[in-house]
């Protein structure tokens, strides 16, 4: 059987009661759209982060765009933000005419590298817009600093990094606002698509409920253009509430399946996670580095091995952000790593047997390189 770097069944089949009846309860309920399973997963999640609001959407990059407006961000206004994340980060800060605006990572946490963002603040800047890549927190204090002193807005893109901790603190809970994704592969990961924007700011909570529901207040009457329609899926906020509770569990799962990689291929050539200071890190993916990556990983598919490459385009050399002006060697860490990056296969129902066959087939092929 082929092994890729994620799959669902195994969890399904260990879930599958439970996800069934949080179908059949949401069926059964009498409300299809915006019901009691939406407002519990909501109440609950803002608990679990220690935050006043959760706003439920319907997918993590409209998480982004309408937490982005929420703020007041809009046409002509900057978001620096990286270059080295899923295009929908991107994509989002476009979506409302804002302009992105690229720092370089640290060559060692693949992170923004916070010493550069004062630099790339101008007149027109308006917010940062730090990713939590690969599980772990981008170093907020700096950040936070220059927020203040530039009267800018943070919203954090936590994506990838539900429960993930910086000295303590979780992510989501260090911007104005924080944006999530649900969608499956993620560590709290749904059966189907959802976002969640959360905030601290009443106001933040108000504009948000008006822009998922076509910027209406009341049935009907509109009142904050242009509005969408981003209400989150009632049945998967059920089955969210349901793994919401095992969700410590899934990462205590997913940082053992992470120190079996680390202790395995220390001295192996191959470039294991760099833990940041003071970072719990919840290894949504766990990314290593070798300078002979693609060989890597053409060797382990002839074994039905499937790596994953997070990410090998950069977003600003793709062809879709041309219009953003940069050139490759702009940012040239950030090239430089796309071209090395790779994703072992990491979800917690992942057997240590199955682990144990990809560490043995990955040093087997590092060894003759």
């Amino acid at each position: 059987m082929t092994q890729h770097v994620w799959g669902y069944l195994p969890e399904y089949e260990k879930e599958r009661s439970e996800i069934l009846e949080a179908v059949d309860a949401v069926f059964s309920s009498g409300q299809l759209v915006l019901g009691k399973s939406v407002r519990g997963f909501e109440q609950e999640f803002a608990d679990y982060h220690g935050v006043a609001h959760c706003v439920g959407v319907d997918n993590g990059t409209n998480a982004i765009v309408l937490g982005l407006r929420a703020l007041g961000v809009g046409p002509g206004d900057e978001v620096i933000t990286v270059s080295n994340t899923a295009a929908p980060t991107v994509i989002a800060i476009d979506a409302i005419g804002a302009k992105p605006v690229f720092v370089d990572i640290d060559s060692d946490t693949y992170l923004m590298d916070v010493s550069q963002v004062a630099a790339a603040i101008t007149p027109r800047t308006k917010c940062l817009l730090p990713v939590h890549l690969y599980g772990q927190c981008v170093d907020m204090a700096p950040l936070e600093a220059l927020a203040a002193e530039h009267d800018l807005v943070i919203l954090e893109d936590c994506a990838q990094a539900h429960g993930a901790r910086h000295h303590g603190r979780i992510a989501g809970s260090m911007g104005k606002a924080a944006a999530f994704s649900f969608y499956p592969t993620k560590v709290l990961g749904a059966y189907g698509d959802g976002g969640a924007t959360v905030t601290n700011d009443a106001e933040v909570d108000a504009r948000l409920r008006r822009l998922r529901f076509y910027g209406m207040e009341d049935r009907y009457y509109v009142i904050e253009p242009p509005g969408h329609n981003s209400r989150p899926d009632e049945v998967q906020a059920e089955i969210r509430r349901r793994k919401l509770t095992r969700l410590d569990e899934y990462l205590a799962c997913r940082r053992a399946i992470a120190a079996r990689y680390e202790e395995a291929l220390a001295g192996s050539g191959i470039v294991t996670p760099v833990l940041a200071p003071g970072n719990d890190h919840v290894y949504y993916v766990y990314v290593v580095r070798h300078p002979r990556r693609d060989q890597i990983i053409e060797e382990l598919k002839r074994h039905d091995i499937v790596l994953n490459i997070s990410y090998p385009w950069p977003v600003h050399t793709q062809s879709g952000f041309s219009h953003l002006g940069y050139a490759k060697d702009d940012l040239p860490v950030t090239s430089r790593l796309a071209e090395e990056i790779f994703s072992l296969p990491m979800y917690p129902s992942l057997t240590d047997t199955d682990q144990e066959r990809v560490i043995e087939k990955l040093l087997d092929v590092a060894g003759r390189l």
